[in-house]
């Protein structure tokens, strides 16, 4: 047990560091889109089809990723997606027109669906009154991902030219896949469930398509995906156009961007950790625990934002002030959208259950690029990034409190299942010496 305890903390380090260095790979285009626009002479609509591009190809990939996350050895896959983020991403580089660079940009996406077996696997290594922290904890790597990129793309894009940036984020990627290989050992599906406690062993559970397909009879689990659908509308618009929206409405320099986008992105690692430990500690309390909390965190961040952006250009000091507030709550949700998944859903298709739920996000944020480009391009980005969020933030809310209404009926379900498996395992276990 204590073996498995100091091997669960070995795991959150290096899949910090793979959440890290693929954050900063795959967000890194959002702050080169001048020189990146400029090397294929194209306009803010085109560059979007870019990002949309990836965004599609990650949305098609996320079902097949879940199933042979439910099929197969997650620590080997995982490292599969790390080799093919370091090579697609220096085929980017290498692409000398943009129709090449787009379809190459695209194939980028196809590593970017790879963290549902990522946080199965962490799912089997803590239990669910402690995943709610470790998601939150892991994700705080989503930010400081950016926020590395945006350092790489600030001061190396300029002298090194962007290609040179996508081949050194490339070859981490590679490193990645050689120490996730080494490194981390798989976990029988359930092992940290609550019930199988004192358990010696368990037994093998894989994907079931009868299970899967019960997915979608789950109330909860259908807000949920549609929550999604709505909810990284605000993720998209924000990642890939502020800086520009800072440097072109807003009149930003680079070293005032660093400052101004440091401060909220480091708000914003709190925010991810902060709404992990509350959604955990009132999901001790009650079952809506969780969904409450995501609720009031998006209403907060979509009020906060509003009053952002209504600042006025010549008072950058309450602007930063104001955006640091807002980025405290816009991540609150996230690490508890994905433990309430995994608090309905039996061990042996989680990996599917996030994938379909990321899949939902991902049909509606793979246009949220390229329509705020098209607002931008006939208005402005501060019309198509207030719009953009505020709409789908008061939408999500909803859902989410409709999901905290109907959830403790499902969790309910998920907790009688486990417990039959769990007694199906002693009388199993306590039947073998019968036998031997």
């Amino acid at each position: 047990m204590k073996t498995v305890k100091r091997r669960r903390w070995v795991v959150v380090v290096v899949f910090f560091a793979f959440m890290l260095l693929h954050q900063s790979d795959r967000l890194l285009i959002g702050s080169l889109p001048d020189q990146i626009r400029e090397t294929f002479g194209i306009n803010r609509a085109q560059f979007g089809l870019v990002i949309s591009g990836a965004l599609l190809v990650g949305t098609i990939m996320y079902p097949i990723w879940g199933y042979l996350y439910d099929r197969y050895a997650r620590p080997k896959l995982l490292a599969l997606a790390a080799f093919i983020w370091g090579s697609t991403t220096w085929l980017s580089a290498i692409a000398p027109t943009y129709g090449t660079f787009l379809a190459t940009r695209a194939s980028t996406g196809i590593d970017d669906s790879s963290y549902p077996g990522l946080y199965s696997l962490i799912s089997d290594y803590f239990g669910p009154t402690l995943r709610g922290k470790i998601y939150g904890l892991l994700q705080i790597s989503q930010p400081l991902g950016f926020m590395m990129g945006m350092i790489l793309a600030l001061m190396l894009g300029g002298t090194y030219g962007w290609q040179r940036v996508f081949f050194l984020t490339g070859a981490l990627g590679i490193v990645l896949a050689v120490i996730i290989f080494f490194t981390v050992r798989d976990m029988p599906r359930g092992k940290s469930e609550p019930e199988m406690e004192g358990l010696e062993q368990v037994g093998v559970y894989r994907f079931d398509w009868k299970i899967a397909r019960g997915l979608f009879r789950k109330p909860s689990l259908l807000l949920l995906f549609a929550q999604g659908f709505v909810g990284v509308f605000p993720w998209q618009v924000i990642t890939y156009f502020f800086i520009d929206y800072l440097l072109s409405e807003r009149n930003y320099a680079d070293d005032a961007i660093m400052i101004t986008m440091g401060t909220a992105i480091l708000v914003l690692s709190l925010g991810y950790f902060l709404g992990g430990m509350l959604g955990d500690f009132f999901f001790k309390r009650t079952p809506r625990g969780r969904m409450l909390v995501s609720m009031g965190g998006v209403l907060m961040g979509a009020v906060m934002l509003y009053f952002t952006m209504g600042v006025p250009i010549d008072n950058p000091s309450l602007f930063m002030l104001l955006l640091g507030v807002t980025a405290l709550f816009i991540p609150i949700a996230s690490p508890n959208v994905i433990s309430t998944v995994y608090d309905v859903t039996l061990p042996e298709v989680r990996s599917t259950a996030l994938s379909v739920q990321y899949f939902m996000e991902n049909i509606g944020a793979a246009t949220a690029p390229a329509l705020a480009g098209y607002i931008a391009d006939r208005s402005s980005l501060h019309l198509a990034i207030l719009t953009i969020c505020i709409s789908t933030w008061v939408l999500g809310s909803i859902l989410l409190a409709c999901t905290a209404y109907l959830v403790p009926r499902d969790i309910k379900v998920l907790r009688s299942q486990m417990r039959e498996r769990a007694e199906e395992e002693r009388r199993l276990q306590s039947a073998k010496p019968i036998q031997g």
